[in-house]
C-alpha cells in the first residue's frame, strides 16, 4: 500500500515557477514509477511527466520547462514547473505506478494523492 500526498500548488503568474512535492509512505518507494498528472476543469486528467529508476518522460506540452526528479530517500517526486502559462491552471495529482519503466498510462497508475491546486493567472 502507498499513500501519496500533494504540496506546493498555489497562485503563480504566468511566466513564473512553481515546485510540487509529493511525499510516499512506504519502504519500496524506490520500486515505483512516479508520474505527475493533471486536470483542468471540465477537461480529463493529462499525462505531465513521469519518472522510473532509470529515465524520465514528458508530455510535449511541458517538455523544456518542467523538470521531474526524485529523492528516494525522502520517499519524494517533484515536479520543478517553470515559465508557467495560464493553461497550465489544474489540480495536479501524483500517481505511482508499480513497474520499472516511465509509463504515460493513467491505467497503470494504482495509487493516487488527493491532489494540489495550481492556478497560472495571466
Amino acid at each position: 500500500q502507498v499513500q501519496l500526498v500533494e504540496s506546493g500548488g498555489g497562485l503563480v503568474q504566468a511566466g513564473g515557477s512553481l515546485r510540487l512535492s509529493c511525499a510516499a509512505s512506504g519502504r519500496t518507494f524506490s520500486a515505483y514509477s512516479m508520474g505527475w498528472f493533471r486536470q483542468a476543469p471540465g477537461m480529463e486528467r493529462e499525462f505531465v511527466a513521469t519518472i522510473s529508476w532509470r529515465a524520465t518522460y514528458y508530455a510535449d506540452s511541458v517538455k523544456g520547462r518542467f523538470t521531474i526528479s526524485r529523492d528516494n530517500a525522502r520517499n519524494t517526486v517533484y515536479l520543478q514547473m517553470n515559465s508557467l502559462k495560464p493553461e497550465g491552471t489544474a489540480v495536479y495529482y501524483c500517481a505511482a505506478a508499480l513497474t520499472s519503466y516511465s509509463t504515460s498510462n493513467a491505467d497503470e497508475y494504482g495509487y493516487w494523492g488527493q491532489g494540489t491546486q495550481v492556478t497560472v493567472s495571466s
